[in-house]
C-alpha cells in the first residue's frame, strides 16, 4: 500500500508539473511584421511607351554589424495610351539561386479609370477606381512640416543608362530629434536618376538608418510599345468589380 501511495503522488506531482510547464509555455498569436518596398514610380502618361527590367537590392545592417542582403525583379512596362503593367514578387537572399516568385499584377488604366489587381495564388482580380496625377512638383528645399525636417538638394550630373540620357539628384532630409521617437536628429539620403524623355526614374538608392540601403534600377529598357497582351486579366481569372459593390452601398 505504502507503494502504491507513493507512487500515486509521483504521478500526481508529475502531472502538476506537467501542466504548470503547459501553462507557462502558453501565449497568444503574433501578427508579425510585413515589410514592402515600393519600386520605382510610373505615372499614366500618353505618348511614352516603355518596358523592363525593376531589380530591388535591399540591405540591412543589424545590431551585432552583420547585415541581410536580399533581392528581387519585376517587370515593369507602360503603353502609348499611358496604361501601366506592373509585378510584385517576393524578396529571397542575394546570394540564393531562388528565383522571385510572382505574386501580384497591377495594371492601371488612366483611359477606364480602373486599377486591376490580380493575385496568382488564388486566380481572382479585384477592380478598383483611380485616378492618377500626371504631373509632379518637387517640394522647395529648406524647412518643411513646421520645422521638424529639413531637405537639402544637390544635382549629380547628367549619365545614360541602357542607351537613355538621365539626370542625377542627390536629396537629404533631416529630421529633427523627437520627431519621430528619434533620440538624436538622423538623415535620410535618396539619389535618383531621372529620364527626361520617359519621364520616370531609372534609379534610386535609398539610405534609411531605419530601413537599410534600398537600390532600385531599371535595365533593359525598351522603348518599343509593350506586348498588348500585359494589360488585360490573365486567362482563367475571376474578376470582382468592386467599384459596382461601391456604387450599391452608397445607394
Amino acid at each position: 500500500m505504502k507503494i502504491g501511495a507513493l507512487l500515486a503522488a509521483t504521478l500526481l506531482f508529475a502531472a502538476s508539473l506537467a501542466a504548470q510547464d503547459s501553462e507557462e509555455l502558453m501565449r497568444g498569436p503574433d501578427g508579425g511584421t510585413t515589410y514592402h518596398v515600393d519600386g520605382i514610380s510610373v505615372r499614366p502618361l500618353p505618348g511614352q511607351p516603355f518596358s523592363g527590367r525593376s531589380t530591388t537590392e535591399w540591405t540591412r545592417t543589424l545590431e551585432d554589424g552583420s547585415s541581410v542582403t536580399t533581392h528581387l525583379f519585376a517587370m515593369v512596362a507602360r503603353d502609348s495610351q499611358g496604361r501601366i503593367y506592373r509585378e510584385r514578387r517576393n524578396f529571397v537572399p542575394i546570394n540564393s539561386d531562388r528565383e522571385s516568385k510572382l505574386q501580384h499584377i497591377k495594371i492601371l488604366d488612366p483611359i477606364t479609370h480602373t486599377q486591376t489587381l490580380c493575385t496568382l495564388a488564388i486566380h481572382s482580380c479585384s477592380v478598383t477606381n483611380y485616378f492618377a496625377r500626371t504631373t509632379f512638383t518637387l517640394r522647395p528645399v529648406g524647412p518643411f512640416d513646421d520645422g521638424k525636417r529639413t531637405l537639402a538638394r544637390e544635382s549629380l550630373g547628367n549619365d545614360v543608362m541602357d542607351g537613355v540620357n538621365v539626370v542625377g539628384t542627390r536629396e537629404i532630409i533631416t529630421i529633427n530629434a523627437g520627431v519621430i521617437g528619434n533620440s538624436q536628429a538622423l538623415s535620410i539620403t535618396r539619389e535618383f536618376w531621372y529620364s527626361p524623355d520617359l519621364q520616370v526614374n531609372l534609379a534610386i538608392t535609398r539610405k534609411d538608418p531605419r530601413e537599410g540601403t534600398q537600390v532600385i534600377r531599371v535595365q533593359e529598357v525598351s522603348r518599343s510599345e509593350p506586348d498588348p497582351s500585359l494589360f488585360k486579366v490573365p486567362d482563367g481569372f475571376t474578376v470582382h468589380d468592386l467599384r459596382n459593390k461601391a456604387a450599391k452601398s452608397e445607394n
